[in-house]
Parts: C-alpha cells; structure tokens; sequence
C-alpha cells in the first residue's frame, strides 16, 4: 500500500508542480506578496495530498516561541519535505539558498521573485559576507531568517557538525536565534521514493537571546537542536542519533567551520 501510495504522489507531485509553475508565471510581474500568495495556493496543495493519498500530516509545537519581529530560525534538516512547509509554518521567511538555484529554468524565477538569501558556497568569506547583506536585508523587513545549521540534508540517528553560517548570522545581526527540531527524515528520507504515512513534528524551542560568545553559543545550539531531534525521533520509532567521540567532534568542527552552508535545495544552507 505504501508503495502504491508512493507512486500516486509522486505522480501529482510532479504534475501539480509543472501545472502551478507554468500557470503561475504571471504572478511574477505582479508585487512580491501577490507572488507568494501563489506559492501558497502550491505548497497547501503539496499539503493536501500529503494528507490524502500518503496518509502524511504534521504538526507543530511551541509556535508561541517565536519571538515578535525578525529572528533567525536554525532548523534541522532532513528531507525535502521542510523545504516545502516553511512558508507554510512561518510567516514569509527567508531560507539561506544556494546561488545556482537561481539558475534553474522557471523555478529559480520564483526564487528571485520571493527575495531569499542565495549563497555561493565556494566563495567562502566572501559568501559569507554577501550572506550577512541580505540577511540585515530581510530582517530590516521584519521577517524571519532561516538556515540549516548542519548545511546538508542529515538523517534521523547521523551526525554533522555545524557550519560557520548560523555563527555569522548570529554575531553579526544580533538576532535571537530559534532551534526548530523536527523526525521529516522518519517519513520523507533523503532522496527516498517511499513516502511513509504518519505525522511529522516540528518544534520550536527557547529563543537563544544574542550576545554570546562565538562557542557557548554554538555548544548550546548543537546541544539543543540534536537533543530536541533524537527526542521526537525516538518518540516516532526513530533511531538515537550517533555521536562521535569529543576529539572527533572537535576536529570536525574545525574542518566545518570555515565552509558557508548551502545545498541543493531550495532552502538549503
């Protein structure tokens, strides 16, 4: 069953994106929002048959959370399926993306049309800088930021360290910081045609408040954020996370900490 279901998906999926793409192209001479209104009408459809031909729903916990005004929101990432539910959790946010995506025919249009925060990820201080520019960009808008700490699609139960971005962004606009845990990975797996039935969690944690220093404050999130993620994993049936040993952890975080974040998707970093 799961298997036909899978296939009955990705069939609308796919359909469905190629319709609203080309039948929402008009939107993009229009303003901003009236755009993105369109991207809603896409994404809640996505939802919808989630729902009804997966048997997939979610769920959110501790919205109250989040802050009033601008903020950065570091979220686990797991699968594609965040990637299709930020707009939908958070009021107009700005994922950190790679630049290429731009690039893309149609969709990276869109892209450029809903004023993320592209990155270029071999740019290394300068892509980082450019990141910290857009950044105060969109949080003069009042809208929340976010970016995936860990730069790459992690499963349920695996470790990476994380990047130097979430450290930049946070020294530099002097923003609370809001962990945003999720299991997506139980459900929707990293490039996995199977899509499995049940309900994704998605939780806000404490506002991390700005101001301290570069460590205490990227201990505590790492800290946070994989605690809250085993967490609800485990409460799904999902694995505990593997961590390495303190000196590997160490020399992990020294090779991750000079690369900016950024993956192939669409809010990627």
């Amino acid at each position: 069953m799961t298997f036909a279901r899978s296939i009955l998906f990705n069939i609308l999926f796919y359909l469905w994106t190629a319709v609203l793409c080309v039948g929402l192209l008009w939107t993009l001479v229009l303003p901003r929002r009236a755009m993105m209104a369109g991207a809603l009408f896409y994404l809640r459809g996505i939802a919808v048959m989630e729902r009804v031909v997966v048997g997939l729903d979610y769920r959110v916990i501790g919205r109250d959370r989040l802050p009033e005004g601008p903020c950065i929101v570091a979220a686990k990432h797991q699968s594609a399926w965040e990637t299709l539910k930020l707009h939908l959790i958070l009021d107009d946010p700005a994922p950190v993306l790679k630049r290429e995506l731009l690039s893309v025919p149609v969709w990276g249009w869109y892209a450029a049309k809903a004023d993320l925060i592209p990155v270029d990820r071999g740019g290394r201080s300068k892509a980082i800088q450019s990141m910290i520019t857009a950044a105060r960009r969109i949080a003069a808008q009042g809208r929340p930021i976010v970016i995936f700490p860990q730069g790459t699609r992690t499963s349920p139960g695996a470790w990476r360290p994380y990047r130097v971005g979430v450290v930049a962004l946070y020294e530099n606009l002097h923003l609370p910081v809001v962990p945003m845990a999720l299991n997506s990975g139980l459900f929707w797996g990293r490039r996995k045609f199977l899509k499995s039935p049940g309900t994704v969690t998605v939780e806000f944690l404490d506002p991390i408040p700005p101001g301290l220093d570069r460590d205490s404050f990227i201990k505590r999130l790492e800290s946070e954020l994989e605690t809250a993620s085993e967490r609800i994993s485990l409460a799904a049936g999902g694995p505990a996370t593997a961590r390495p040993d303190p000196a590997e952890h160490a020399a992990m975080r020294r090779e991750a900490r000079d690369v900016p974040e950024a993956d192939g998707e669409s809010a990627d970093a």
